[in-house]
Formats: C-alpha cells, structure tokens, sequence
C-alpha cells in the first residue's frame, strides 16, 4: 500500500505515458520524476518546503495536474477555484496562511491581487512553445530557508476547504497517506491498470477530479488526457484524439454529453469505453440507463466528498450489478449507518459514517466540528457524513436524504449562511434566507428570500451578489417579501422553504 503521493508514481516504467492534453503531447513517468526534481529545488530555493502551504490557481489542464502532483511531494497543496474573487481569494489565502500562490506567468488577476494584499509570495509557472504536456517551470522573485526533508505518511499533502453549515467553510487536510490511500482504493475498485487511459473533465481544484482522475491513474501506471475543463461540444472530438478508456464526470456533464451523443454514433463505436464514472451529485436512474445503452459499457457510480479524499463507496465492475439509484458498496473505508444524535452504529436508516485511512484526521481549527463530525464505536474512529442512508440485503447504499442543509448545484457544494452573509451587505436588505431550489438537470439551484428596509430590485441583489462571489454561488431566483416564514422556535428555516413559498409542486 502506497503512503505517501511520491510513492505513487516510484514503481511506474520511466516510459510509460502519464499526462497528455489536446494540445500538447505526452508527459512520461521519466519526465514527470525529473520534473518532481526540478520543482523540489526550485520550491526550497524559494523558501518553500516540508510543510509550507502551496495556493494554487491555475487553469484546468496538464499543468494543473502536474504542479498538484509535483508541489505534493515537496510541500502542501491547496488547489482554489480560478472562478473566485479578489475577496474570496484573499479571505481563502489567508484562512490556508498560504505562504506562496502559483499562478500563470501572465496571470495579473484576482488571485494575484490578493497575493499582494497579503504580501504572499507569487511563483509564476511558465511553459517552453512545443513542451510536453504538463512540462512546466517555476519563477518567483522569492526566497529564503525551507525544510528540505520529504513529507512523510503523516504529513499533509493537500488542504481544501468544504461548505458547511456554519457561515464559515471548514479546513480539510488530508494527509500523504489519505491521498495514497483514496487513489489506492479507486484504482482497485475500477481494476485501472497500465494499459487504462482517463480523459479528465473534472474541475482540478476538486476532490473528484484531483483523486479520481489523476491519482488513481498515477497509482496505477496509466495515462490521463487533462482537457481544459468540461465542453459538451468538444467532448466528442476530444474523445475522438485522446481514445479514452474511461472518463469519470458528474451527472450534469453526462446529461449534456447524452444531448449530443446521437450525432456522434461513429465516435462512440471507435472508442469503446471500459466503462463510465459517475460521482461528486446523486446520478438519476434514467441518466444511468441512458448511459449504459448509449455507450454499450458499465456506469459505475462513485460516493464520495472531501474528508474522505474522494471515495466512499463505489457500484462495481461486472460481472456484479451497477444498480441505478445505489452508491454502490463499501470501496475502500469501512462503511456503516450510525443513529443520527447518539454516537453508535445502528441497523436499518440512519447517517452514513465511513472509517479508514483515506479519511481526513480532522477539521483544522474547528474543535466544534470534531466534536459533532467524529465519534468511537467498535473499536474504530467515524465520520459522520451529514447523509441518511441504508444498505439493501446486496451489501448496496441507498441515500435517502441529506441531513444538512448545503445546496448541491450539480456537484458544486454551497454553504447558504455564506450566500446570506454576502447578501446581508446589501443597504437594503434587512433579512435573508438562502435555501436549495429544486431544478430538473442541476439537482439544485440556489434560491434566497430577502426582506428588505430600502429599494432593491432582484437584478440589483443578484448583481451585488456577482461582484462578491463566484457565479456558481450566486442566487438564481431572489423573492422580495415583507416577512419570512419561520419554524415554531422563530428560527428561518431552509428545509423546505422551497415548498413553503410556492416555487415547487408538492403531491
């Protein structure tokens, strides 16, 4: 069993192909282990070292995925979505006490103000015309002593932050040993081998894609074709050059990819995939199906999230039934169902709770959140989800609801006290309720309630809410009333405030 994030990629063949985009060409094994060298002794000419927090805004691609792959093994990791703010940039900077930020080498945005802000050191990835896919070297006018020592099992590889219930994200690091662990388990649970070729759609400051995609295929000797991000327009002919085996994307990306399927038949039947992963939002039946048919191969569900380092639970490969509307079976950690309040494990419905090496230690500086997130029983440590589940007699996880109140927008996970917080800045408005909207592709859109002590219009909120946030957390539907409903204790509650305004049907 692999430990550490080095140990992934040390037994592979300097031959074998690891990184390639439609752009560029391909980025062996050798040259990735060169590489790791290279960005080692540029980080500690820098100052950076064993556990030294790395921010990292680059665009999807082979470069993102290299310089994840290659700071891990030098530093910590802390990938953030290039879709953010000055503001949130600088609020994430400083909550990581990040000590340098990666950016491109013309990059003069956001991220990059907020560097500045913080006095955070810049290091400036450039890359040669005609270099290999992933080929990249680090600049920085920074410089100073760094722990030159190799991260060890127990040391962390990478950080990322997750919506909570409180207004305030949560720190989740997850150690060397996580990450190894996590690729670990989905190389098995997807039997990837050397021969295996992912195409890599998925967002690379993500669980998902940085685990799924990248490292499970780096434990397992196998290649990854990075796009620059999900294009359902392009998937086809990005399909058609890269001669994938596998992909793995969220249920939205699979509806849009069936959207234009039919007029991509002679693709589909020269590029037969192994199979087809689904992960990061619950996959509706029907979507399932469709797959199946469409690509004539296995849609294997995945269940994951951050404090697990991605995977869960996993639907396996055949000859066993992917069953459409189940999670799957324990992959990896153990997998049980808990009492929701009491801290012991019960038969029947209850919370999801997972235990095992993939899982987080804990949140950072949040002993409150430990408290409510982890309990002993039966001689292991749990986790506990915030999902309500049960397992059929198959040993198969069924989620029947989520125990938190977190909008899941097509795999985008949003807290909405930090919706309200942005929106309560507003002059005008007085109280507000952010709460989950249901939508028929997205699984949820964001939704909020606002009463107001001034003049505002809905365009006017939503646009004020545009300047501070990325646009994934922005309000899709704003409601102008003179009171909001509350509960019996007076609290404004979110669960069902989608019902309760009339914006959905009920039987």
């Amino acid at each position: 069993m692999h430990t550490t994030v080095s140990e992934l990629i040390a037994a592979h063949d300097a031959a074998s192909k690891a990184f390639g985009s439609p752009t560029a060409g391909w980025l062996s094994y050798g040259q990735l282990r060169d590489l790791t060298a290279e960005v080692r002794t540029s980080l500690h000419s820098f100052g950076i070292g064993r556990g030294d927090r790395v921010a990292i805004v680059l665009p999807n691609g082979p470069e993102m995925a290299t310089a994840f792959i290659t700071i891990a093994q030098v530093a910590v990791t802390a990938p953030l979505n290039p879709a953010y703010r000055e503001d949130e940039y600088a609020f994430y900077l400083e909550d990581l006490k990040a000590k340098a930020l990666v950016v491109m080498q013309d990059d003069d945005g956001p991220a990059v103000a907020a560097a500045k802000r913080l006095g955070i050191a810049l290091l400036r990835v450039s890359v040669d015309e005609g270099a290999p896919a992933g080929q990249l070297t680090l600049s920085s006018d920074a410089s100073g002593t760094a722990d030159t020592a190799a991260p060890g099992p127990d040391d962390v590889a990478l950080i990322l932050h997750t919506s909570g219930t409180t207004s305030r994200p949560k720190i989740v690091p997850l150690l060397q040993s996580n990450v190894a662990a996590s690729a670990e388990h989905i190389r098995a649970s997807l039997d990837l081998t050397p021969a295996d070729r992912c195409m890599n759609v998925m967002p690379l400051f993500h669980i998902h894609g940085l685990l799924a995609a990248v490292s499970a295929s780096l434990c397992a000797g196998a290649s990854i074709w990075c796009t620059p991000g999900f294009n359902a327009l392009q998937f086809f002919g990005w399909m058609r050059d890269a001669k994938p085996t596998w992909y793995t994307a969220v249920p939205t990306m699979h509806q849009a990819i069936l959207t234009r399927a039919g007029r991509n038949a002679e693709i589909i039947k020269e590029v037969p995939l192994r199979f087809l992963r689904s992960s990061s939002a619950s996959l509706p039946a029907q979507v399932m199906e469709a797959l199946t048919e469409t690509f004539a191969a296995p849609v294997i569900e995945g269940y994951g999230m951050t404090e697990a380092a991605h995977q869960m639970a996993s639907n396996p490969l055949p000859p066993r039934a992917q069953k459409p509307g189940a999670v799957g079976v324990e992959a990896g950690p153990k997998v049980r169902i808990a009492h929701e309040t009491d801290d012991h494990l019960i038969e029947g419905t209850g919370e999801v709770v997972i235990s095992g090496p993939n899982v987080t230690p804990g949140y950072e500086g949040n002993p409150e959140a430990n408290a409510k997130s982890f309990f002993e029983a039966n001689g292991a440590r749990w986790f506990r989800t915030g999902d309500q589940g049960a397992f059929d007699e198959e040993g198969y996880l069924h989620l029947t609801g989520r125990l938190k109140e977190i909008i899941n927008r097509g795999g985008e996970k949003i807290s909405p006290l930090e919706v309200d917080g942005v929106l309560l800045d507003h002059p005008a408005i007085a109280q507000v309720v952010t709460f989950a909207l249901p939508h028929p592709k997205l699984g949820e859109e964001v939704a909020a309630a606002v009463v107001l002590n001034g003049e505002a219009t809905e365009r006017e909120i939503r646009d004020f809410a545009a300047e501070r946030m990325a646009d994934f957390k922005v309000p899709r539907k704003v409601i102008i009333m003179d009171e909001i409903p509350k509960g019996a204790t007076g609290k404004m509650q979110r669960i069902g405030m989608a019902e309760k305004l009339g914006l959905v049907e009920t039987a």
